[in-house]
């Protein structure tokens, strides 16, 4: 199998995997919040979750190629061939992953999608590491809050 068509196939794997995080984890904040299920509030979750919308945002608004789209297309052309003419599982995860439409007709989306994540911020806020003046959860006698 040809190298630079696997590596092509794994970075739309990875886009995909993105994708779904920022989306399932959307729904899981709202989900969460609802049901009160308290990982939702983890704050390095939500601190990754926001960061991931937020350049995806950044993207759009300043006309940038996501750079996962320019290897893909990078690694398909080294690898001789079209995002169409790739394995199975690759053309499945790049069909998923992208709508024919204009350049700019997403931007929107994402900005409405990334000011739905930021309202979670205060509708299911985070919970703030707690400072342990660096003893452990034995020293202590208290659990550390997940």
């Amino acid at each position: 199998m040809n190298l630079y068509r696997l590596l092509a196939d794994l970075v739309v794997a990875i886009h995909f995997a993105y994708v779904g995080f920022v989306v399932a984890g959307l729904l899981a904040i709202l989900l969460g919040g609802w049901r009160k299920w308290r990982w939702v509030r983890n704050f390095w979750f939500r601190l990754i979750h926001f960061l991931m919308i937020a350049v995806v945002v950044g993207e759009s608004l300043f006309g940038v190629i996501c750079p996962l789209t320019d290897w893909e297309d990078a690694l398909r052309e080294k690898a001789g061939e079209t995002v169409q003419q790739g394995t199975f599982i690759g053309r499945m995860l790049h069909d998923l992953l992208f709508l024919e439409v204009p350049q700019g007709a997403l931007a929107p989306f994402y900005c409405v999608f990334g000011l739905i994540v930021l309202a979670t911020v205060f509708l299911v806020p985070p919970r703030w590491p707690k400072a342990e003046g660096g003893r452990g959860k034995a020293e202590s006698g208290r659990k550390y809050e997940v």
